[in-house]
């Protein structure tokens, strides 16, 4: 449609000034006098003449609509010299008139009506995504400004305690008028009343104002009256006009001015809701528009200064905190990361994200770039403790990533779901664990202390009764409390042991446990030999289920096998004789897991997130609990395989058998 009107448009205006006779100077101008003397030039009929400009008007526009201004200027200058140069021709030798002048002119009309179309929709575009952003970091929504002007003000009054403080704001005239009040601290409606001591207050905020400095008057009445310009990016908004009893203190005006400063962009930004909705077609031409258009962009600014506050609020935590763009390089890092990191924190600013990583290399953290990886699949956190015997300190590292929340990204482009999960950035936390690691070293030294106290009687016990149930003089129902005794005795020795193995892996004690690359289906193929007795025993089928060759974990081979011993035990204790129990491994993206599978009489669902609980123990109907169960057996399990920053799993049905299994990393 474009390509019609602005050729049409331009031919029309072009053709009236031809016939107006206001080209005839220009004309004349571009016309030689004959060779040969004739009675006049040769003129193109109206219709002839009109086809011209109108052709031309048409592939001027088609030319730069489709290859645009830049691009089609050089052809164009040619056009047009080669145009006058063939009217100065054709009338010196033809002494004819090529209708040369209005043919350029509707060429250079068409061509300025499309440019100037094409920069309005443009500029329209540009408005569309400054009001957009402005209204995505916005503090607050339309309909907010009193609220917020009013918050502002009880906060000048819990400190400066002022008898009055009325907020100014220009109206469309130009005028100061009231937007927010305060008196005897109660917010009253804005009261314009003209007397005296209002003019004054007016007066005093032109002012200041017109000055950009507080204007501090002392009264008769020892009252101080304070006039503070409300400025934001340069711009003066309004004024806060400010009663107190007594004078005023200079070290109260850093406060007044970081209150003016916030008042000033929050009536910014409630100019900016007024103006959005009243966008004009002619908005490209208007000088009004244009300032609504910096005043987007003032609001604009204000909100991100409101929104930096996040990044200056991470500078007061004692965590290490670090942002990196998803290119690797360093947003944003505070001195309590830069202290764990042992470096200066004008060097973070240097460094790219794994050169910041390698300043936290351990032993069980030396592959920095794995890590980042993994979490830039997965999405998911990657969190390690890591000793630093060197500095005798530990750390708390987690590498997370960073997601644009849905409800934001919807706001930016509604039609597209993917922007629900846009990442932003990686985000590095690091906490000092030493102190803490000290407090759960002793609290682990107390109960060792504690069981230790314990074993040297129930060593003395068991052994006196062992000895007393050898003893063939003793009578048969002494010799049945005999053994009852050793064998509680005994169940209590087990009890405390396994608490104690319990008790160091939730210490994650680094030192006392060695991770090495360790196959998971070796391990199995151990376990499961060394059980085939106990199966047998009780009659039941123990099979290892064939699996091809997995990669290794990192892992304490002692531990994991305890915790895969743990979880065969359980499955042959608690099946019904003739069943199967079936372990197998498999590989599953990032880790690998095991599977141990009964067929027996499976787990009620309220029990099942209990069963990894400490002396936790299930409950079956028309059973007593298995007083030979410590309940501790799953508990070491899901220790143990946390620690190795795995995850532990259970299916059951009741009836049917159950599922156990757990994933460690593969390396």
């Amino acid at each position: 449609m474009v390509y019609v009107l602005a050729p049409t448009g331009a031919g029309s205006i072009s053709l009236a000034l031809w016939w107006a006779g206001t080209l005839r100077p220009l004309e004349n101008a571009l016309l030689l006098q004959p060779q040969l003397p004739v009675p006049e030039l040769l003129h193109p009929t109206f219709g002839i003449g009109a086809a011209l400009v109108f052709a031309c008007s048409l592939a001027t526009a088609i030319a730069f609509g489709v290859l645009g201004a830049r691009r089609v200027f050089a052809y164009f200058a040619g056009a047009t010299l080669s145009l006058v140069g063939l009217s100065l021709f054709a009338s010196w030798y033809f002494a004819a008139d090529v209708f040369c002048v209005p043919v350029l002119l509707a060429a250079v009309i068409s061509a300025g009506l499309l440019q100037l179309k094409r920069l309005r929709d443009e500029d329209s575009k540009l408005t569309d995504k400054l009001n957009l952003a402005a209204r995505k970091c916005e503090s607050f929504h339309e309909g907010d400004a009193q609220h917020s002007l009013h918050s502002g003000l009880k906060l000048l009054e819990t400190v400066l305690a002022p008898t009055e403080a009325v907020v100014f704001r220009r109206d469309n005239d130009g005028r100061l008028v009231s937007s927010a009040r305060l008196r005897a601290t109660q917010v009253i409606s804005p009261n314009t009343g003209r007397n005296t001591t209002w003019r004054d207050g007016v007066n005093l905020c032109e002012r200041a104002m017109a000055s950009g400095r507080i204007i501090v008057e002392q009264t008769e009445s020892d009252e101080s009256t304070i006039a503070l310009p409300l400025r934001h990016e340069e711009r003066t908004v309004g004024a806060l006009l400010l009663r107190v009893s007594g004078g005023f203190a200079d070290e109260d005006r850093a406060l007044l001015l970081a209150v003016g400063a916030q008042m000033a962009r929050n009536l910014q930004q409630e100019e900016a809701h007024q103006a959005r909705d009243r966008r004009s077609p002619l908005a490209f031409f208007s000088a009004r528009e244009s300032g609504q258009r910096l005043q987007s962009l003032y609001v604009l600014n204000g909100a991100l200064l409101e929104q930096s506050i996040g990044a200056n609020a991470l500078a007061e935590l004692q965590e290490g905190v670090a942002l990196a763009y998803l290119d690797g390089r360093i947003a944003y890092t505070n001195s309590a990361l830069a202290s764990l990191a042992g470096i200066a924190l004008e060097q973070t600013r240097k460094l790219s994200f794994f050169e910041l990583l390698d300043h936290f290399r351990t032993d069980i953290f030396d592959e920095p770039a794995i890590a980042v990886r993994r979490v830039l699949q997965t999405g998911e956190a990657y969190e390690r403790e890591l000793n630093f015997s060197d500095r005798s300190a530990t750390y708390g590292l987690r590498i997370s990533l960073v997601t644009q929340p849905r409800d934001e990204a919807n706001e930016m482009r509604a039609a597209d779901l993917d922007s629900a999960s846009q990442p932003l950035c990686l985000a590095l936390i690091v906490k000092d664990l030493t102190v803490l690691k000290e407090y759960e070293q002793l609290k682990s030294d107390m109960i060792s202390l504690m069981s230790h106290e314990l074993r040297t009687p129930l060593t003395s016990i068991n052994g006196f009764a062992e000895l007393l149930t050898a003893d063939d003089t003793l009578p048969e129902q002494a010799k049945e409390f005999v053994t009852i005794i050793a064998n509680e005795s005994q169940r209590l020795s087990r009890m405390i042991n396994t608490f104690l193995t319990v008790t160091k892996l939730q210490r994650k004690d680094r030192q006392e446990v060695l991770k090495i690359p360790l196959r998971l289906d070796e391990v199995v193929k151990e376990t499961v030999a060394g059980l085939q007795t106990v199966a047998k025993k009780r009659r039941i089928r123990l099979v290892e289920q064939p699996t091809q060759r997995l990669p290794p974990v990192a892992a304490d081979k002692s531990l994991i096998t305890q915790a895969i011993k743990n979880l065969v035990g359980n499955a042959i204790k608690y099946s019904p004789e003739r069943t199967t129990v079936t372990v197998s491994t498999a590989l599953e993206a990032e880790s690998v897991r095991l599977c141990v599978e009964d067929r027996g009489y499976g787990i009620p669902a309220e029990a099942r997130d209990r069963v990894w609980e400490k002396f936790y123990r299930v409950v079956r109907e028309g059973q007593e609990k298995d007083e030979e169960s410590t309940g501790l057996g799953l508990s070491f399990v899901r220790e143990v395989v946390e620690q190795h920053g795995g995850t532990v799993d259970l299916d059951s049905e009741v009836g049917r058998g159950s599922k156990f299994s757990f994933t460690l990393p593969r390396l």
